[in-house]
């Protein structure tokens, strides 16, 4: 006689069964959500509690890493210069992309749907894309400095304190733009599909909706990647001929190597110039799931699900996380600084002044390069 077995059931997931993703949120905020998430069942608790603890950790090592940056660059003399002005603008937005962006996503995960209104929703989303759309275009602002110095070189014009602030003043301008016009009427801002979390609307049929994304991607995404690789083509193009006619003219005098103080500052520029590479591909790694899910939305090529939003929004916010990190690691004059003034955040055991910053290395080449 064959034993009986009694079936086994989740509770969780019986529960589940009956309700939507949607059920949890506040009666106020149901004309902001479109009816494609009623179609799915409560994400389970065990994820709302790992997208807050994983958005915890990156707050508070965005938060201490873009504040140090800020506070060196701002208190060291020998960093204090124009081209830095964009390294500490960049900082300051990824400081405050997590500043805003993460206590409200810790909490909502708590409750695991938003928690704090309509206005907040539309505020919360207009304030991640504003920091969002100012750090490309701070590192694209970057990227083009780089260019400017290391291929036009003696004819290039440096950066001026005014030429900087100017700049930085055009980028908070463009993206104040593109962030204000959903709250007009060019798209909205709505909850994303977890619920604890708001952005654009890519699930909205309408053109007017649609062409909003369109747009908005094309110079937030696509124009500012192609200028970077625009820029870092020829910057790689000026150090293969730099390299190689420094061989020649070394093999000219038959010597085994020929190397100038000159020479020496370019080749820390171009290592230099690498590094920013780095930072700025990994911001492009960052933004990129977003951007799929906003496009898969508008043009309907795949089912969303709410845990796929997770991913978009935790991939995009860890880009305040990544520029810190990268400045730590490879700039010696900002890593010497870092030990003297926080000498227990710092990845070095003494400090060294062998290097330049990202930003300061290609003005100190441009002054050489002039006064020779």
């Amino acid at each position: 006689m064959a034993a009986f077995v009694e079936p086994h059931f989740d509770a969780w997931t019986q529960g589940a069964s009956n309700m939507s993703v949607v059920d949890k949120v506040p009666p106020e905020m149901l004309h902001m959500v479109h009816p494609h998430w009623n179609q799915f069942p409560p994400m389970n608790p065990l994820w709302h509690s790992i997208l807050g603890f994983a958005i915890f950790v990156l707050g508070m090592v965005s938060m201490i890493g873009n504040g140090c940056v800020i506070y060196i660059f701002t208190n060291t003399k020998s960093l204090r210069t124009p081209s830095n002005l964009l390294v500490v603008n960049l900082a300051f937005s990824d400081f405050f992309m997590m500043f805003t962006m993460g206590p409200p996503m810790v909490i909502n995960c708590w409750h695991e749907t938003w928690t704090f209104g309509p206005f907040a929703c539309e505020l919360y989303a207009m304030l991640g894309s504003l920091f969002g759309c100012a750090s490309i275009w701070t590192m694209t602002m970057i990227a083009f400095d780089r260019y400017n110095v290391i291929v036009k070189g003696l004819s290039a014009k440096p950066m001026t304190n005014n030429g900087a602030l100017l700049r930085i003043f055009a980028i908070w301008a463009f993206a104040l733009f593109w962030t204000l016009a959903p709250l007009f009427g060019w798209n909205r801002y709505v909850p994303e599909g977890n619920m604890t979390a708001c952005g654009t609307d890519y699930l909205t049929t309408t053109w007017l909706s649609r062409s909003y994304i369109i747009i908005y991607a094309i110079f937030v995404y696509w124009l500012p990647l192609l200028t970077i690789i625009y820029s870092y083509t020829f910057i790689l193009k000026a150090v293969s001929a730099h390299e190689k006619n420094m061989r020649e003219q070394a093999k000219k005098m038959n010597v085994a190597s020929l190397r100038s103080q000159e020479a020496q500052n370019t080749s820390t520029e171009m290592k230099l110039a690498k590094v920013a590479l780095v930072t700025i591909s990994l911001w492009f790694m960052a933004w990129t799931p977003y951007l799929v899910i906003n496009y898969t939305g508008i043009f309907k090529a795949a089912p969303i699900s709410p845990l796929a939003t997770i991913w978009g929004s935790l991939f995009a916010k860890a880009n305040a996380v990544y520029n810190p990190i990268v400045y730590g690691i490879s700039h010696p004059k900002y890593r010497a600084a870092l030990y003297q003034k926080f000498p227990s955040l710092s990845c070095q055991d003494s400090p060294t002044d062998d290097g330049q910053s990202v930003a300061s290395a290609t003005t100190g080449v441009s002054e050489e390069k002039s006064s020779a």
